[in-house]
């Protein structure tokens, strides 16, 4: 892969765990179901790549979430 895609990929990640600890932060609980509703509106408006997104925030939230209850990840 292309020194440029994988820092593409990179930046791309890093957004999706920074957008799942605003939601995290700002819904606590509910921030799965949070993403879950916006991966839900923008599939039906249209945006797949959008839902794409959402649906990995809520990836990242549920592995956050088991790394909190000290589930070890790797």
């Amino acid at each position: 892969m292309p020194v440029s895609k994988v820092a593409s990929v990179v930046v791309i990640e890093l957004d999706i765990w920074r957008t799942a600890s605003v939601l995290i932060r700002d819904h606590g609980e509910d921030a799965e179901i949070m993403a879950a509703q916006q991966a839900d509106a923008l599939l039906a408006a249209g945006d797949v790549e959008g839902a794409r997104v959402f649906k990995a925030i809520m990836n990242a939230e549920l592995r956050r979430a088991k790394r909190q209850e000290g589930v070890r990840v790797n």
